[in-house]
């Protein structure tokens, strides 16, 4: 590890961690609340098949980002730069989401939706890998766990505000814009919003924060040193024993976490009779608690170390998860559901601050490959079980016990990870 260094101006990490403010709004709003949700209800054949679909199409960009984000992880490190491959995928997000707007409510445009989404989601994840790399060179070691921390705690915020923006302005009438809701033109508005939304926002990342320098290596050699590079960073894993052990049980959580924002969105719809904009304030509602947890438990982290951070939260996400699958009262799915937000922050940022520490500096962005891999790996399995118990018993709630058992998995994983402390 390396040793103490004073944190980057402020005015670039501030903007470093607006990006996840920018982000947010694909997950909120694409993957969760509003398009998910939309997608079952109005443009698949019926809510079954729709969420044996969007699982698919989630398992498959999944696998496809677990495959290709270790060897863009160690391509960025052979050349150095990451703001290039950071704007390529932010791009390709936010034009893949503007486009979500010709998804009419009618099943011919399913395969346009999945196409759509699933490259939305490709951009997204692999935008985070060179984001998320960027962390350690601009915090100092000390405070990467609050800086993490916080910049979850903005996402949510963020993704908070579209929402909000996208109800009382698009989705509840009369609307503040008045938009026609003949074919459902007034859910559709939202994906151009959204879009727009993270191209304003990303903005000062790309203007404000230092970019690592850009080594001299042309792009093929920098491609064949890389795939060199990671055949021997996965063989040295072995030699970095708490790092794969992290690496799998984050693995099995993060599945669980990916899951759970799949589906929640439909889930709240189908199985509880949420209306689009009821289902609107539910993702408010998680917001606020996501945020104020990721803010809360930022401190935690530098105080008590990431590990500790995650076995707590991790917890917190069993327990009312469990819940929800059992409870069939509207009013006890809110309090469970509002009560599991606050622990999702924690999970995701400490897993960030983790990896921070522990990585070492020349191997970083890899690292977030792998990290990436860890996450996207097997993130198939979740959806996949999800979309097809659901479709197999007929049973929303068959299909989602699968998420606590990931939780529970990664748990145990947990259990046996050494702590990293800042040095």
């Amino acid at each position: 590890m390396s040793a103490a260094r004073p944190s980057s101006p402020l005015r670039a990490i501030r903007a470093w961690a607006l990006y996840d403010w920018a982000n947010s709004g694909f997950a909120a709003l694409v993957q969760t609340f509003v398009f998910a949700a939309y997608f079952t209800k109005a443009v698949a054949e019926n809510e079954t098949i729709g969420t044996a679909q969007w699982g698919t199409m989630m398992g498959v960009s999944g696998l496809l980002i677990g495959l290709g984000g270790p060897i863009l992880g160690a391509i960025a490190d052979r050349s150095g730069s990451r703001k290039p491959w950071l704007g390529l995928f932010t791009g390709l997000c936010i034009v893949a989401t503007a486009l979500l707007w010709l998804v009419q409510p009618d099943t011919s445009c399913v395969w346009l939706a999945l196409l759509l989404a699933g490259i939305g989601t490709l951009g997204s994840e692999y935008a985070l890998i060179f984001y998320n790399a960027m962390l350690p060179d601009l915090a100092s070691p000390q405070t990467i766990g609050r800086w993490s921390g916080w910049g979850w705690a903005l996402g949510y915020a963020g993704g908070l505000v579209l929402l909000v923006i996208a109800l009382y302005g698009f989705v509840q009438p009369p609307g503040w814009f008045g938009i026609s809701r003949e074919a459902a033109l007034h859910i559709r508005m939202v994906m151009p919003l959204t879009a727009l939304w993270y191209l304003i926002f990303c903005l000062p990342l790309f203007w404000y924060t230092p970019d690592t320098p850009t080594a001299a290596i042309p792009f093929k050699q920098a491609v064949a040193e890389a795939c060199i590079q990671l055949r021997q960073s996965l063989r040295s894993m072995r030699d970095s024993k708490g790092i794969a052990i992290f690496l799998l049980a984050r693995m099995l959580y993060n599945d669980g976490l990916t899951t759970m924002f799949a589906f929640g969105g439909i889930y709240a719809a189908a199985t509880f009779g949420l209306a689009p904009s009821q289902v609107i304030i539910f993702g408010i509602g998680l917001n606020i608690t996501a945020g104020l947890g990721a803010a809360s438990f930022a401190w935690l982290d530098d105080w008590l170390g990431p590990r500790k951070t995650i076995l707590y939260a991790l917890i917190g996400l069993i327990v009312p998860g469990t819940a929800i699958l059992l409870v069939t009262d509207v009013t006890l799915f809110w309090i469970f559901g509002l009560s599991l937000g606050f622990f999702v922050g924690p999970v995701q940022a400490s897993s960030r601050s983790y990896l921070s520490h522990a990585a070492p500096p020349e191997h970083r962005t890899e690292m977030f490959g792998l990290l990436a891999l860890s996450g996207k790996l097997t993130s198939f399995v979740g959806p996949f079980l999800v979309g097809w118990l659901t479709l197999v018993s007929g049973n929303q709630r068959v299909g989602m016990a699968s998420i606590i058992v990931l939780f529970v998995l990664g748990l145990i994983g947990m259990c046996f990870v050494p702590a990293v402390k800042p040095q």
